[in-house]
Order: structure tokens, then sequence, then C-alpha cells
């Protein structure tokens, strides 16, 4: 066999593999920088541009066209991580195929998590991972196959396996009502209801937040980021 004739090696046919394109959004620039010098460690890998916003992610990600995105939830004022998520999964230009997205944050709450998800992220991790398993991940993402830290799969199996009734549309607009600090007879005449109806419909988001209070109720859904 002549060397023209030689089977390729292994480390030739991944050199033959282009890298995975990443866009960082994160509105921290240190973390940026400290992901950025951290991902060039690795083989296989691209950062291509950065973000300190969800509105920056939509207009960076549109011109660099990056296979994945390493989104924070958390992006300060304006748009937060999850709606920019939802906007770059399903607003890619017609013919283009939309990055996956792959969340990296300090935050594992249930709300945040299945937040997340329906919103189309490909995978959940925490920043307290490994950078080996951040790297996995990564690829992981760009061939869509999902990614999730430990404890977030232990949680997500958890609501699987055990699921809270959502609220209706009536229990969020009372909920809403509540957060403002109102009592029960001004909910019944914000929202055109009786007062014996506001009580039924707090007994039962109660027993779906699983508090007993009014101040307990707000902060569960703060914390789940079910108010708007």
């Amino acid at each position: 066999m002549s060397p023209t004739d030689a089977v390729p090696t292994d480390a030739a046919h991944a050199d033959a593999v282009p890298p995975v394109r990443l866009l960082l959004c994160d509105d921290h620039a240190v973390v940026r920088a400290g992901l950025r010098a951290l991902l060039s460690s690795t083989d296989g890998i691209e950062v291509v541009g950065e973000a300190g916003s969800g509105e920056e992610a939509l207009a960076v990600a549109a011109r660099v066209r990056p296979d994945v995105v390493l989104m924070d939830l958390q992006l300060g004022e304006g748009m937060d991580g999850v709606t920019a998520t939802r906007r770059l999964v399903s607003g890619a230009a017609p013919g283009a195929a939309a990055p996956r997205v792959l969340v990296l944050t300090m935050f594992d709450t249930d709300a945040d998590i299945t937040r997340a998800i329906e919103a189309g992220a490909t995978g959940y991790l925490l920043k307290a991972e490994q950078p080996e398993e951040l790297f996995a991940a990564i690829r992981d993402a760009a061939s869509g196959r999902t990614a999730l830290s430990a404890p977030v799969a232990d949680r997500v199996l958890a609501q699987m396996r055990s699921p809270r009734p959502a609220l209706s549309g009536r229990e969020r607009d009372i909920l809403q009502q509540l957060a403002r600090g109102l009592g029960n007879r001004d909910i019944a005449r914000t929202l055109f209801i009786s007062e014996a109806t506001v009580k039924t419909h707090l007994g039962r988001i109660y027993g779906k937040l699983g508090v007993d209070t009014r101040s307990g109720a707000v902060a569960v859904a703060n914390e789940r980021r079910l108010l708007p």
C-alpha cells in the first residue's frame, strides 16, 4: 500500500470534524471571559461570539449562526434567558437551522428548570459542574442530545413522579392581586367576582403551591416565576 492509499487515522478524522460553534450569553463580563479561557483549552469547540443580554444574544446569533448558545437565565434588566431561549429556538430565519440552547446557571429551582425546558432548551447545567462535564454537554447539545446536571435530572424525575397541579387562569389572576397586597374584598371587586369565590380559589392555590398563608403563596410564586 502506498502512502497515498493509507487509511486515515482517528486523529486525522477528528481534525476533519468542524468544531462546535458556540455563543456565550451571560451578563457578567468576567464570567464570559472565564468561560472563553476555559473553552479555549479544549479541542472541538470554538467560541464565535459573546452577548451580555437576551436581546444581544438574538442579534449576535443571527449574525454568527452558532451551533450552540450557552445561556444564563438571569440576565439583569430586559429579556431573561428563558425568553431568549424561546426566541432563539423558534425564530430561526427560513432555511436556517435554529441553534441548540444549553442553559448554564446557578439556579436549580423547579420553576426555572421547567420554564427553560418548556422554552426549548436542549440541556440544563449548573455552574458548579466540572469542566469536562461542560465540554461533554456542549458536544451533546450540538448533536441534539439532552444534557442535564445530575441534581437537575433528579429534580426533573421527581417532578415527573409527582407533578404539581397547574394553576388555572383565574387562580393566576387572584395570585397576581394577592402579590399586590390586596385583601379578599378588593380582589373580588377588581376581578368582578364574589368574596366567597376568592376564598375558594385561595384554598386551591394554597394546596397547589404547598403553602398555608398569603405571604407563603406569594413567596413560592416569586420563586417559581409564576407572576408576570
